[in-house]
């Protein structure tokens, strides 16, 4: 899905201006990290198979392949990567189709960006069609942009998504912020030169350098976030 760009925000003669803001979607902007979860422990269920507890921080996060992967490897289940995948994204499509509730937050920062015309894009390590499903729900109209995880060679921890959204929305990767709440996706937005915005969602993330921490979206709001640029000068 993609839509106009709206024109960039306007430099300071440091050119700390903020360009773009890169969202995360599961476990940042809708509260569904638990959703992957569940299904995942359900499928192995009927595969014969009892997820260990632990794993859940091993998976969170990570691309389909990444985390399906390690759970058929983890649990020697009889079955191929592209059979569970379709199992995965069948079962969350059912569970966010009953209910998607979203993080405390997110409708107001979404609605505050749109409202000052910040270019924002959608960066996601779910698939295609996940990612239009929940589409619906955010309001398309908010994102100039959106990234799936099958549409790139490689997804997060690689910065790939996040170059092409950046790119996408002609912005300086060092002008972007974005707003992750797992540490994959952190690596991410920090390989490609972003300024990081941690939202924790099941596992703890430290600061750092080029990125704040916060407990939630509430903390976050349009002031907050040109001040992150302002601090780089």
């Amino acid at each position: 899905m993609t839509s106009t760009v709206p024109a960039l925000g306007t430099r300071t003669a440091e050119g700390s201006a903020l360009q773009a803001v890169l969202l995360d979607m599961d476990g940042t902007l809708v509260d569904t990290e638990g959703f992957w979860w569940d299904v995942e422990v359900e499928v192995f269920a009927t595969l014969g198979h009892t997820l260990d507890e632990s794993w859940r921080h091993v998976v969170v996060g990570g691309p389909m392949t990444r985390s399906a992967g390690f759970l058929i490897e983890a649990t020697g289940a009889d079955i191929t990567l592209a059979e569970l995948s379709v199992l995965l994204n069948e079962g969350f499509e059912d569970r966010i189709g009953r209910t998607l509730p979203l993080m405390p937050g997110a409708s107001r920062l979404l609605g505050e960006l749109h409202l000052h015309g910040v270019p924002t894009a959608l960066v996601s390590a779910s698939h295609r069609r996940i990612i239009d499903r929940v589409l619906s729900v955010l309001g398309p109209h908010h994102f100039s942009l959106s990234i799936a995880g099958d549409e790139v060679s490689r997804t997060k921890p690689f910065p790939d998504p996040y170059l092409l959204a950046a790119a996408g929305l002609g912005a300086d990767p060092a002008r972007c912020a974005v707003i992750e709440d797992t540490a994959t996706g952190v690596a991410a937005a920090e390989a490609a030169g972003c300024r990081v915005v941690a939202v924790p969602s099941v596992a703890p993330i430290g600061p750092a350098e080029r990125r704040t921490v916060v407990s939630s979206l509430e903390e976050v709001d349009l002031a907050f976030l040109r001040g992150l640029m302002t601090e780089m000068r």
